[in-house]
């Protein structure tokens, strides 16, 4: 009867379906608002390709077979009758399809590939604004995406001190950037791995239906992270898009020294991404392409200006021949970026976090190993007064222990009944 009722769904959510969220993943304001939420979760379960469920096998599975995620329909059916509650379900299920449908699912890790790669496309289509911290979590995507490519998926596993490695910034700067990219649905957390050795477990959550979803509840004027910019040209110039981040190309420079937030920053990492070593953009164009304010720009192109980093010719501005690769793109070169770190003051920052870092997981390890050795014994009440047992012949004396076996004076046991009929 448990293999009819749960075909199709994957272990995690078979338990789910039978034993209820054991785990709170999807607690409410209250029990209908929760059993809405797990019952949607089982209808998207039910509505993968290939193991698809019809309505009649979700309402059986729900309605008419005592499972413990059930139960809300089982109330809604005492309330309001079997017809009403199957329409309700019926419906849940064909938007779970629909939403299935969407997302194209992963079957290989060439189809993972893909959906790493329509993430990145959004996210450089994406509006960053510094103010807020979007720099910050341009960042922390462009990490992200960089791991995602390794693995072959959306999912990947990141613990926060190699995150704030990989992004250059402190632990607590990266740990806000989590809260707020989880607030927007950009990034899920799947499993935690605080207390462990072992990294957390993430899940990118960037798809058109979800950046969908923010444009309608942005303002208008586009100002938060996550708002669909328009495809048009601002300023009647060509060739340049409204928003545009490489972040390709970004995730080789957020790490170095060069681009601390006491150097060039992100921004300055998002100009070199963009520029050419051949064609020349303006401060507008850049200042266009990537959202921020017109100061901002000429700040960060003046340093880099001075750096040898950008060549200006004629209010153009040229990626420097040091740092194009065979194609004219941006290729880092370590010598000329940490020339470029030593003139701004941030040289060795990104050393001495990583032994920082180091030294906190050996401090953590060590605690733990000497937690355990400081666990006090285990301490037992004595139940057994002294004096009850003659202690050279070992006969009980006290009458009121007679029948008893107090060998071990702290667990007395009654002696068995043949026994105390010896």
């Amino acid at each position: 009867m448990v293999a009819t009722v749960t075909r199709g769904l994957s272990p995690r959510m078979a338990r789910l379906l039978l034993d209820g969220d054991t785990e709170g993943r999807y607690a409410g304001r209250n029990d209908s608002e929760e059993g809405y939420r797990l019952t949607m979760a089982l209808a998207v379960a039910a509505s993968q390709p290939g193991r698809a469920w019809s309505p009649a096998d979700f309402h059986r599975a729900l309605i008419y077979t005592p499972t413990e995620a059930g139960s809300w329909a089982r109330r809604l059916r005492a309330n309001k009758g079997s017809e009403y509650v199957e329409g309700k379900l019926t419906g849940m299920l064909l938007k779970a399809r629909e939403r299935v449908a969407e997302r194209p699912p992963i079957t290989c890790r060439h189809s993972g590939w893909e959906a790493v790669e329509r993430a990145r496309a959004i996210v450089d289509r994406m509006e960053w604004r510094c103010k807020g911290g979007g720099d910050t979590d341009l960042k922390n995507l462009t990490v992200r995406l960089e791991l995602c490519e390794k693995t072959g998926g959306l999912d990947h596993e990141l613990s926060l001190r190699r995150q704030a490695e990989l992004m250059g910034c402190w632990k607590q700067t990266a740990a806000d950037s989590n809260k707020r990219l989880m607030a927007r649905g950009l990034l899920v957390l799947e499993a935690s791995g605080a207390g462990t050795d072992q990294g957390s477990r993430w899940r990118l959550a960037v798809d058109e239906l979800s950046l969908r979803r923010q444009a309608r509840a942005a303002s208008d004027d586009g100002a938060a992270p996550g708002h669909l910019p328009t495809a048009e040209p601002r300023g009647g110039r060509d060739g340049v898009p409204v928003v545009h981040t490489d972040t390709k190309a970004l995730g080789s420079l957020v790490s170095h020294d060069a681009f601390h937030r006491y150097g060039h920053g992100t921004t300055g990492a998002r100009i070199l991404a963009l520029l050419d070593v051949t064609e020349g953009q303006g401060a507008r164009e850049l200042r266009e392409a990537l959202a921020v304010h017109r100061t901002t720009i000429s700040r960060r192109l003046a340093l880099l200006v001075a750096d040898g980093l950008v060549v200006e010719s004629e209010g153009l501005y040229y990626l420097a021949k040091p740092l194009a690769g065979p194609t004219g793109c941006l290729e880092a070169d370590e010598e000329v970026l940490a020339a470029s770190a030593e003139q701004r003051g941030t040289a060795g920052s990104g050393e001495r976090r990583r032994q920082r870092h180091a030294r906190e997981r050996l401090n953590y390890r060590r605690w733990k190993a000497a937690r355990k050795l400081r666990r006090r014994p285990e301490r037992l009440l004595r139940l057994v007064p002294e004096g009850v047992v003659n202690e050279e012949t070992g006969e009980i004396i006290d009458p009121q222990w007679q029948g008893w076996d107090v060998s071990d004076p702290f667990r007395p046991v009654p002696f068995p009944e043949w026994a105390a009929a010896a």
